[in-house]
């Protein structure tokens, strides 16, 4: 893909890695090994197409960044658009299932936390009643009571 720098520079081809949700840059495919030049969670961004030009789309990090990049044809945006949106919906469905984990947790715990003041409760009411079949017992002095 392309690059939007500066308006001095313009456009400038970087070499774009996809991996595990983030979309990291570099100059070119050589310079992979030296680390990127940037990087974009792809859960936090917004991907938007634009309006005239069908090689061109942007990734807006809202209140922070804009990325300008440009596909050298039509078919080659949509295959990025695809794997962008893509890897987008993923984390999203992976937060939501963590989200829905959480919540079942969350759920179980009360339940089970329910069910711990109704053992308590049941508990304490046989407690009460030996400690009130032995008051009884102590009043008549019965051999039982041993």
């Amino acid at each position: 893909l392309y690059k939007w720098t500066n308006y001095l520079t313009g456009w400038q081809p970087r070499w774009f890695v996809l991996d595990n949700g983030i979309l990291s840059y570099y100059d070119s495919q050589d310079d992979v090994c030296k680390g990127s030049k940037g990087s974009i969670k792809m859960a936090v961004c917004e991907i938007k197409v634009h309006s005239a030009d069908n090689t061109r789309m942007e990734l807006i990090i809202p209140g922070e960044q804009h990325f300008y990049m440009k596909a050298v044809n039509a078919a080659e945006r949509q295959r990025w658009l695809v794997a962008l949106g893509s890897s987008k919906a993923c984390l999203t469905d992976t937060r939501t299932k963590k989200e829905k984990e959480i919540s079942e947790t969350s759920e179980s715990l009360k339940t089970k936390m329910s069910e711990l003041r109704l053992y308590c409760d049941l508990l304490m009411q046989q407690v009460h009643t030996i400690q009130e079949f032995v008051h009884h017992d102590e009043n008549h002095s019965s051999p039982s009571v041993e």
